[in-house]
């Protein structure tokens, strides 16, 4: 019998000055069981810089919207589901979580995650194998007729650009909408995310053979509508 395989799974929310507040990285096998988990508010960040919010935006990523969401993070200090830790101990988890599990790292879109990371001086280099979660749903499950069909029946479609292009959806609440029969909102909080959408994500893809041959980067003109939906 093989050497059991880990995944480590890392999910970030973050503030207007492109620094991680909110950091959770998962711990799984296979099967998506989880063996460890962090779960912290950057001590550095929180409080410190604004949450994420767009001026222009309503609902969620609203300015309006900032104190529900701080309210909502200290809620969850208070009930143990976060801590407040400092960068240098999120550095010492993933040394040890490396040294213990070699887990391969993976995000829904690593490249912002890792680059946040990067910004807050949290430091991903120990992880010496890694894949974009998003880039291996792209080519795994959303250029699949299912997952057309299912964007089409919840009109699951990005708008139309100034240049006329239209795009459908394969972000991760689209994409776990798809596996799970039914659409739900993510919280845009890290571990809730990690754990309930981008986990079950995960183990889904890991069953497909030959998955990692089908890893690729999210290109939009490969998601035109106009390419993938015609009139009858």
């Amino acid at each position: 019998m093989g050497k059991k395989q880990f995944f480590c799974v890392v999910d970030t929310e973050t503030t207007v000055t492109d620094k991680v507040v909110d950091f959770a990285a998962v711990i799984v096998d296979r099967k998506g069981v989880i063996h460890n988990t962090c779960a912290v508010l950057v001590r550095d960040v929180w409080g410190v810089d604004e949450l994420f919010h767009r001026v222009s935006e309503t609902g969620l990523w609203s300015k309006s919207n900032l104190e529900q969401r701080k309210a909502r993070y200290s809620t969850m200090v208070e009930a143990g589901t976060r801590t407040i830790a400092s960068v240098n101990a999120v550095n010492r988890w993933i040394e040890k979580a490396v040294g213990k599990y070699n887990p391969i790292l993976t995000a829904y879109n690593l490249a912002f995650d890792a680059n946040k990371c990067g910004n807050t001086a949290i430091d991903l280099a120990p992880f010496t194998d890694r894949f974009c979660l998003w880039g291996a749903a792209v080519g795994n499950i959303c250029q699949t007729k299912g997952y057309r069909d299912f964007a089409l029946n919840h009109h699951l479609f990005n708008g139309r650009t100034e240049h006329g292009n239209m795009t459908y959806s394969t972000k991760a609440e689209s994409v776990f909408g798809y596996l799970n029969g039914v659409l739900v909102d993510e919280p845009h909080t890290a571990l809730e995310d990690a754990v309930d959408f981008e986990v079950p994500i995960l183990t889904h893809i890991l069953k497909k053979r030959g998955w990692r041959e089908a890893v690729y980067p999210y290109n939009w003109k490969e998601f035109q509508v106009r390419d993938h939906y015609k009139a009858g």
